[in-house]
């Protein structure tokens, strides 16, 4: 028992001090993140979490080692399809740039409390009422046909944050303009929130809906919550500097979403095979679902997407004067 303890605060106790290193040194002054920042940044977390996967290996064992990569790979897969919903509320609030990277630290911060919740919660009930997984996997199912037919992101997003902003104006005092990368300020003689603390909830909000098809996939490949919730917890924070690395090409992986939809389909079926009393290996299952994100990738880059007719490279510019007029916008 002192040994899980340990392991669970020792990990907690480092990722909190690589975020203040990352948040206290290298952007203690809000600016433009440039790509080759980004990319120093995404193989310094992607750097740490496989020597964290090689302690599991050591110390715990292969197997629970396969798991947390598994995890780890599908959770990485399944985030980085936030990026594209990421874009669009950074679009839709006219968030500059200087600004984003402290919006997307924060959210960090709040995934790893919701992820915690729901991911303890979920091992629990998993272990108590095993037929769960049976209902996960089917819904796992579901969500990838799903996504497989539905439309783009930014139709599915747009609603949402019209929710969130609605309900942020009723219950919180907003101020009328934005004070730089600050989420509170005196106006008036008394504390609000300033535009850029909406965006921070939109932001939450987005990844507590992604988590709700993410965490059952992690749950299908292991329910020992340790596992799951550190390699969630490592995929979320390489996920703020993969956005700045990628954000530019984002529009070229189009096929990046079927890929998603039969990652999470793959592991539904998994889940439910074990109806039957299937068990596919854990290698097989990380081949997979490696070999399904390496295809959409690849296929993404041979057979790049093809123009919109008369799109010149201005389309984002040319909806603004919409954007402006809408009554549900934040603006600062």
């Amino acid at each position: 028992m002192n040994s899980q303890v340990a392991l669970w605060v020792g990990f907690h106790v480092f990722v909190l001090a690589m975020l203040a290193i990352d948040l206290g040194m290298f952007h203690r002054h809000p600016h433009a993140v440039s790509s080759k920042e980004a990319g120093l940044w995404t193989g310094v977390w992607v750097t740490l979490s496989l020597i964290f996967c090689a302690g599991i290996w050591a110390f715990i064992g292969h197997e629970p080692a396969i798991q947390w990569i598994t995890a780890y790979v599908v959770e990485y897969a399944l985030s980085v399809d936030n990026l594209f919903v990421f874009l669009v509320v950074f679009s839709y609030f006219r968030v500059s740039l200087e600004h984003q990277h402290r919006v997307l630290f924060w959210g960090v911060l709040g995934a790893f409390v919701m992820r915690a919740t729901l991911i303890i919660t979920g091992t629990v009930l998993v272990s108590r009422f095993h037929w769960l997984i049976y209902l996960f996997g089917a819904f796992l199912l579901f969500t990838g046909v799903k996504m497989l037919f539905s439309k783009e992101e930014e139709e599915a997003a747009d609603p949402e944050q019209r929710v969130v902003v609605k309900f942020a104006r009723r219950v919180l005092p907003v101020s009328r303009q934005g004070q730089g990368s600050h989420f509170f300020v005196h106006e008036d003689g008394r504390l609000k929130v300033t535009p850029l603390f909406i965006v921070l909830l939109v932001v939450e909000v987005t990844d507590l809906l992604f988590a709700v098809d993410s965490i059952p996939a992690v749950l299908g490949i292991t329910q020992e919550a340790f596992i799951a919730y550190t390699s969630n917890v490592c995929a979320i924070l390489g996920l703020r500097s993969l956005f700045f690395l990628v954000s530019k090409l984002m529009d070229k992986f189009h096929f990046l979403q079927v890929g998603l939809s039969l990652i999470l389909s793959f592991v539904g079926v998994k889940m439910l095979l074990t109806w039957f009393d299937i068990h596919l290996h854990e290698g097989l299952s990380l081949g997979v679902i490696a070999l399904i994100l390496a295809a959409s990738i690849g296929a993404s880059l041979i057979w790049p997407p093809a123009p919109e007719p008369g799109a010149e490279g201005e389309g984002e510019g040319e909806k603004a004067p919409e954007q402006k007029q809408d009554p549900d916008r934040v603006k600062g």
